[in-house]
């Protein structure tokens, strides 16, 4: 059976997918968004909704970072900040050492060059920044750009916006492969007996980006990154703002596949409070880890002391999809005419998401493209013969 055709096809319902179906349907596309499961129900429902550019330096990915938080205050004029529980609550990246606080230092200077706000901020500075911050730490920088979104509502909003612009949206319906004309070119996405042809066919398919991208041909290197958050009991707004320590930016960037943890706290809008954030490459291992559990509870209460006493509500653990230059790839891939690719965004993708939707349809569109495009393309992984 096969579906009636459209320029776009999207595969995945998740915040990067959501964004590339809004983004194309605002541009004038008809889409079709399909997704084997839920809207929003993979790595988008196990992430922290940050929009940051605190945690970026210099280079492709701050701009990307940069351009999404744009296009993300604009979603917000457009669908209304609360049906995305937008909020501009800020970031505060707090160092326990004078060490730590020299890098750090080094780090903002480097991207206040680079357009970002940074707010230095001394020892006896914290208390107004977080009044229940740890008195022992020794400075730190506050990012007013950084930003929050509920990543779940934010899918589902958008996704509702592009239906509202005609865009087709079939969940439990998992790809399997790909049609094409005599030319080699893409016609259709095959989810079993299903066909849904398209113009292009976009693989924002989070975690499952490379094995989707096997399926279709064009393979890439995105793979699952495990990490797990703690989930306290409802209480006052004790945290203001996003928080974690200086090392929190080297752990992401880290090459690695052992566990790393670095502190991440923050409340929101329920009451509870989000600790995270540990990361580890175990394939898609879901084994319960108590070791990592007790590693994030205590490096959680060395920066903000309060949550000594504070019960855990739950714990839960998702898998950020790593790519090995730490770049998402996002742009044609050159082995298959037709398809994009948009994925491998790691732990950033809620907050790229955005700016990587309004590229892709750029791309699609044949658009200038908002920023540079080419630290993105799948062609630094793929070598095709001439």
């Amino acid at each position: 059976m096969s579906e009636p055709a459209s320029d776009v096809v999207v595969i995945g319902g998740g915040i990067v997918g959501a964004c590339c179906a809004y983004f194309a349907a605002r541009a004038g596309l008809s889409v079709t968004v399909v997704d084997r499961s839920s809207v929003g129900s993979g790595t988008t429902s196990r992430g922290e909704g940050n929009v940051l550019v605190s945690d970026k330096g210099p280079g492709a990915e701050l701009r990307l970072a940069q351009l999404s938080g744009r296009r993300w205050l604009e979603i917000g004029d457009d669908v209304g900040p609360a049906n995305l529980e937008l909020e501009r609550k800020g970031g505060l990246v707090v160092a326990p050492t004078e060490t730590d606080l020299a890098g750090l230092q080094r780090f903002a200077e480097q991207q206040a060059a680079a357009d970002v706000v940074v707010e230095q901020v001394a020892a006896d500075g914290l208390p107004p920044y977080e009044p229940h911050v740890a008195a022992t730490l020794a400075g730190g920088v506050a990012y007013p750009e950084d930003l929050q979104v509920q990543p779940v509502l934010a899918a589902a909003t958008l996704l509702a916006r592009a239906r509202a612009a005609g865009a087709r949206v079939h969940t439990g319906s998992e790809v399997t492969g790909l049609a094409r004309g005599r030319d080699g070119r893409a016609t259709a996405v095959r989810a079993g007996a299903e066909q849904f042809p398209a113009g292009a066919i976009v693989n924002a398919a989070g975690t499952w980006g490379g094995k989707v991208g096997e399926l279709l041909g064009a393979p890439i290197p995105v793979l699952p990154r495990r990490g797990f958050v703690l989930v306290t009991e409802p209480l006052p707004r004790l945290v203001r703002r996003k928080v974690y320590t200086a090392d929190y930016v080297s752990n992401v960037a880290s090459e690695g596949a052992g566990l790393e943890t670095s502190v991440v706290v923050e409340g929101t809008r329920g009451g509870t409070m989000l600790i995270g954030a540990s990361r580890e490459r175990v394939g898609f291992d879901t084994t319960m880890s108590v070791d990592v559990v007790r590693r994030l509870a205590a490096q959680a209460v060395a920066i903000f002391p309060v949550l000594a006493d504070v019960s855990l509500l739950r714990v839960y653990q998702g898998f950020r999809p790593y790519c090995p230059d730490h770049l998402p790839v996002i742009g044609a891939d050159p082995r298959v005419g037709g398809l994009f690719h948009a994925c491998g965004h790691e732990g950033a993708g809620v907050g790229l998401s955005a700016g990587t939707g309004a590229l892709v349809s750029e791309l699609i569109t044949g658009a200038a493209p908002s920023i540079d495009p080419q630290p993105f393309a799948p062609t630094r992984f793929v070598q095709v013969s001439a």
